[in-house]
C-alpha cells in the first residue's frame, strides 16, 4: 500500500472508531460476591424471576423441546461507569445475559425469538443468586469466571468499512493496528459496545431483517423481500447497536466454543437501548 494512501486510511479509521469495553476473565480462587460482573456461574435474580426457556430443534428432533437457557454473564453497571462513551447504557444495576446452547440458533430465522435474552434488574438491593432450574444440563452450566474491563479503541472490520475504495485486507488490518486495534484471530475477544468482530458478514440489515419476520438463510429468503421494503430494511438497519459479544471461553479444563471460533452478538436498537428495553435485543451467531 503506498504511504500516502495508508496515512489517508489510518486518518479516516480514526476519524470512525470508536470505544469498546473489553473483558478478561479469570477463574476466582474464591466465592464471588453475589452482585459482581462475572461470566458464568449462577446469576442474581429478584424474587420470582422465572428462568427462561426455548422452545427449539436440534439435528434428529421432529419436534421441538422446551430447554432452559444457558446464563452466560452479568454485567454490574456500576462497574463500568466512566468506560462507557455513548452515555447509552444505565449506570446503575445488572445487566443478565442468556442463550440457550443445545440449539445454538444462529439468529437467520424468525422462529430463533426467545433463543436469546438480556434482562435488566435497577436495583441490586433486591436480588440473590438462584439455584439452576431442572432440565438445565451440567454441559450448559457455564463455571464462574471473574471478569475486568478495560476501555479500547474499536475500528470497523473489513466487510463494514466501506469509504468508496478498495484495499486489500491484510493492508486493511494492518492500518487497524497501528490505529491501536487489535484483529479477533481466533473468536476469542468478548466486549460491550464499539464495533462487531465480523466473522462472516454485516449484521445490522440481518437484525432488521429477520425481526420484521423474513428468514435470512439464503439468497432466495431476501429475494422474497419486496424492494420498497429492502430500501427501508437498509434505512432502519442503522438504528441497531452491537451491546455485547461473547467469543470462546476457556481456562485449562473448559471450553465453550461457538461453531468453529465463532462469536454470539447480542444487537438491540439504539431507542431501546436508551429507553432500557432489553426484552427486544437479537443474537446473531456467526463463526469460521
Amino acid at each position: 500500500m503506498d504511504d500516502i494512501i495508508k496515512k489517508q486510511l489510518i486518518e479516516k479509521l480514526l476519524a470512525v472508531a470508536k470505544k469498546e469495553i473489553r473483558i478478561s476473565y479469570k477463574k476466582s480462587e474464591n466465592a464471588l460476591s453475589p452482585l459482581c460482573s462475572k461470566i458464568g456461574g449462577k446469576p442474581a435474580v429478584p424474587n420470582g424471576f422465572v428462568w427462561p426457556h426455548y422452545t427449539g430443534l436440534v439435528y434428529g428432533e421432529k419436534e421441538g423441546k422446551s430447554r432452559p437457557l444457558s446464563f452466560m454473564a452479568q454485567i454490574n453497571l456500576k462497574d463500568i461507569v466512566g468506560l462507557d462513551d455513548t452515555g447509552l447504557l444505565p449506570q446503575n444495576g445488572i445487566l443478565s445475559f442468556f442463550y440457550e446452547l443445545e440449539t445454538m440458533t444462529w439468529g437467520f430465522d424468525p422462529k430463533d425469538k426467545g433463543s436469546a435474552r438480556v434482562f435488566y434488574f435497577p436495583d441490586d438491593a433486591l436480588l440473590s443468586i438462584t439455584d439452576y432450574p431442572d432440565g438445565l444440563e451440567d454441559y450448559a452450566r457455564l463455571p464462574e469466571f471473574a471478569i475486568d474491563f478495560t476501555q479500547q479503541i474499536s475500528i470497523p472490520e473489513y466487510s463494514e468499512y466501506n469509504d468508496g475504495n478498495e484495499y486489500d485486507w491484510d493492508d486493511y488490518n494492518e492500518c487497524c493496528s497501528e490505529c491501536g486495534y487489535e484483529h479477533d484471530e481466533w473468536g476469542d475477544f468478548t466486549k460491550l459496545l464499539g464495533y462487531p468482530d465480523v466473522i462472516q458478514n454485516p449484521m445490522k440489515e440481518e437484525c432488521e431483517a429477520v425481526t420484521r419476520g423474513y428468514r435470512q438463510g439464503s439468497p432466495e429468503d431476501y429475494s422474497k423481500i419486496s424492494e420498497k421494503e429492502k430500501a427501508d430494511i437498509s434505512d432502519k438497519s442503522k438504528d441497531w447497536i452491537m451491546l455485547f459479544q461473547m467469543g470462546t471461553i476457556s481456562d485449562d479444563d473448559y471450553e465453550l466454543m461457538f461453531g468453529d471460533c465463532g462469536h454470539i452478538y447480542y444487537w438491540i436498537k439504539k431507542e431501546d437501548l436508551m429507553n432500557c428495553k432489553f426484552e427486544n435485543i437479537w443474537l446473531i451467531l456467526q463463526c469460521g
